[in-house]
């Protein structure tokens, strides 16, 4: 499916998530996604043949990009001019070669994660260190903190915020309770 087809389907400023993942765009560029999807907080494109993401609207609201396996290998500086607000940028398996590609990504204040696997920079000596220079503002790169710790959930919906905190809270509190009941039966099995 051609993705200007399923962004035709009358969606409006309503649309807070959408996944392109797997349509095919017209000639590498972002076609008929415009400025009227202003709630969008996430956005998925991967695999979808980007060469560029020159022609996307404004999204204040946008927090999440996904633009995995595509052929993207520069023009980032679109993304602080259009996504102002972005917290986590997955730029896996594109051609990003060397880190002056990244550098527009400085002007992005809010992003804290960035994923660049499967490309040709993160080949670089010190890519790590040299990265996280650049880009201050980074808590997380390809899922880990400065540190080598892992990413809190490094699962790719786990990054959106908000997103299923209700269940998350729901098995804190039957943990809680399963940590409450045990002292008692430990105690149960000395008598």
């Amino acid at each position: 499916m051609r993705w200007g087809n399923a962004l035709g389907a009358g969606l409006s400023g309503k649309v807070k998530e959408l996944v392109l993942d797997n349509c095919r765009s017209n000639e590498g560029k972002i076609e008929g996604l415009t400025d009227e999807f202003e709630e969008l907080e996430f956005l998925s494109t991967i695999n979808v043949g980007l060469t560029s993401v020159a022609n996307l609207p404004k999204l204040n609201k946008l927090k999440k990009l996904e633009l995995s396996d595509n052929r993207i290998s520069g023009g980032l500086e679109v993304l602080a001019e259009k996504c102002p607000n972005l917290t986590h940028l997955n730029l896996s398996g594109n051609k990003i070669k060397d880190l002056s590609t990244i550098e527009p990504l400085k002007k992005l204040e809010n992003l804290k994660s960035l994923d660049l696997f499967n490309c040709e920079v993160t080949n670089l000596n010190d890519y790590r260190e040299n990265v996280f220079k650049l880009l201050p503002q980074l808590t997380y790169l390809d899922g880990y903190d400065r540190d080598d710790k892992e990413a809190p959930d490094s699962d790719a919906e786990g990054y959106v915020e908000g997103l299923d905190d209700d269940e998350e809270d729901e098995d804190e509190e039957e943990r809680g309770q399963k940590r409450k009941r045990e002292p008692e039966d430990e105690g149960e099995d000395d008598d």
